[in-house]
């Protein structure tokens, strides 16, 4: 299984930068050229900053588990492009954010 939408919700799932522990967090997230994408305003949230510093995370979609490596997009273009793509035709899709990219492991 994958997933099949291209703007969806998921939670996302962390490892606590201090703490070490799982920290899940629901977003609405972009798939884009067989990648996941979580973006917000500002890199303040834990889940932002736990995914730059430890960098396996797990996707929760529907009932399926995914598990991949998140970087921090540093592209302008491309994260001007997933604000796009998350927020069609909204004004808010042309605020600035940042953005973390997600390549999922394969599935067996």
């Amino acid at each position: 299984m994958s997933i099949n939408e291209n703007v969806f919700r998921a939670t996302l799932i962390t490892k606590g930068r201090v703490s070490e522990q799982p920290h899940s967090v629901i977003l609405r997230g972009v798939k884009y050229q067989n990648k996941i994408y979580f973006s917000r305003h500002r890199s303040d949230s834990d889940w932002f900053k736990n995914a730059i510093k430890n960098h396996e995370v797990i996707i929760k979609y529907q009932e399926f588990s995914f598990t991949g490596i998140a970087k921090k997009v540093k592209d302008e273009k491309l994260n001007q492009k997933i604000s796009q793509l998350k927020y069609p035709g909204e004004k808010r899709a042309n605020e600035k954010r940042v953005a973390i990219e997600i390549i999922l492991y394969e599935q067996s």
